[in-house]
């Protein structure tokens, strides 16, 4: 539960350095060289993040009592934004990654997650060159490639997970094609997990996703 809290006030904090940087980025220098600023209805804005996943979890029944954890990864993430108005945008992310899961009993195997998420986005400052973003959305997680297991037995688990996504990101143009991008998610995702037909109980994953990267604007 520390960790849960740690995590969450972590991704507060995160959120709230990329507003800040970019809202104070973007009063502090004026929107000229419009050859080079700004985003408009019908651009499509094309995102490469590497990203750290870091799941906050929680669990129930034996899953708790084996007290067990989901480990961070480190993927590369594409993302498709497509400006439906100045200002708003609706974004597609793709990426997928493995996860290892630990317990008391030690290394319990890992799982694969493809979690792709849809997200309504608001731009301030859509015309100037510093954009920072807000975004609210849904997620579907299928996980895939289970390799979960307890003494060589496997671990069943549901395949399929729905649940919102909240984004917070800037994106900062370098010329009139190319912009850098930060990025932090919160996605809310679960599966059940039973053994030999007997249930387990519930992992919460939910995980913070932090990305760094670069775009371009078609």
């Amino acid at each position: 539960m520390k960790n849960k809290t740690r995590n969450g006030l972590k991704a507060a904090v995160i959120a709230s350095c990329l507003l800040g940087m970019g809202l104070a980025m973007s009063q502090a220098r004026a929107a000229g060289d419009d050859e080079m600023s700004g985003i408009h209805a019908g651009d499509v804005l094309v995102r490469l993040r590497a990203i750290s996943i870091i799941p906050n979890v929680s669990t129930s029944n034996t899953l708790s009592a084996l007290n067990v954890g989901v480990n961070n990864a480190i993927v590369p993430e594409l993302d498709l934004t497509y400006m439906i108005r100045d200002y708003l945008g609706v974004e597609l992310i793709l990426g997928t990654s493995r996860h290892q899961l630990t317990s008391s009993l030690g290394n319990l195997g890992g799982v694969n997650v493809l979690p792709p998420t849809l997200l309504l986005q608001y731009h301030f400052n859509h015309q100037g060159r510093i954009r920072p973003y807000l975004g609210a959305g849904v997620n579907y997680t299928y996980f895939y490639n289970n390799g979960l297991n307890v003494g060589g037995q496997p671990i069943s688990i549901t395949n399929h997970s729905f649940g919102p996504a909240l984004q917070a990101g800037v994106d900062v143009q370098v010329t009139k094609s190319l912009f850098v991008n930060a990025d932090i998610k919160k996605i809310w995702m679960r599966t059940d997990a039973s053994l030999g037909g007997a249930a387990l109980g519930r992992l919460d994953i939910d995980p913070v996703v932090v990305g760094l990267g670069v775009g371009m604007r078609f």
